[in-house]
């Protein structure tokens, strides 16, 4: 065997995970500060950024997007590997770690910028979203209207850097908001013993 065949053998061995294929998902879930740590502890999943789609402004800042006028939603994008995980995983985490009844925002934060949103890549993200939509709304298992909606994706702008992985960078701080903005308390009564019918 001529030896740059051997080289080129020996070298896909040991970065066999370089030819992986990769997928995204984006969720909108309120701050995304909370969104990034249910997926970054999940095996397949590669990394999570936080970020902003869904508006009319082009390079939105934070400032922009938390001031409601810029039509985006704060929103986390998941690479993640399909052969390890599926996106119907990455869609059962997102709904338990979500408000579904909430129309005004999520938990403490108000505003369309907080709106929970399942932004599809393509029609297999549209379709297995809209499925785990109407079992969630044909089981009655949640005692309400789910305000959850199901859009395209757009153009994703990654926030300022400050914001990502939040919740390591800031320990006491993002526990503190959380706990402040009372988002385990309501998932705790939303989704305890609860089975999702997907």
């Amino acid at each position: 065997m001529p030896k740059h065949f051997l080289l080129i053998i020996i070298a896909m061995l040991f970065t066999g995970n370089a030819f992986a294929t990769t997928e995204k998902a984006i969720f909108g879930g309120g701050c995304f500060w909370c969104m990034e740590p249910p997926y970054d502890k999940l095996e397949g999943v590669i990394s999570t950024t936080s970020g902003y789609t869904g508006g009319h402004l082009d390079n939105p800042g934070y400032r922009d997007v938390s001031s409601g006028r810029s039509g985006h939603v704060e929103v986390v994008e998941i690479t993640y590997d399909p052969e390890k995980i599926s996106y119907e995983k990455l869609l059962k985490v997102f709904w338990v770690n979500i408000d579904p009844l909430n129309s005004r925002g999520q938990f403490c934060d108000s505003g369309s910028q907080y709106l929970s949103t399942i932004f599809y890549l393509t029609k297999e993200q549209r379709d297995a979203a809209e499925k785990s939509l109407k079992a969630l709304v044909k089981s009655n298992i949640l005692d309400g209207k789910v305000a959850t909606t199901i859009r395209p994706a757009s153009q994703f702008y990654p926030a300022e850097e400050y914001h990502q992985n939040y919740y390591q960078k800031n320990p006491v701080r993002y526990k503190y908001y959380r706990y402040g903005c009372g988002r385990d308390k309501r998932l705790k009564k939303l989704w305890k013993g609860v089975t999702l019918p997907f």
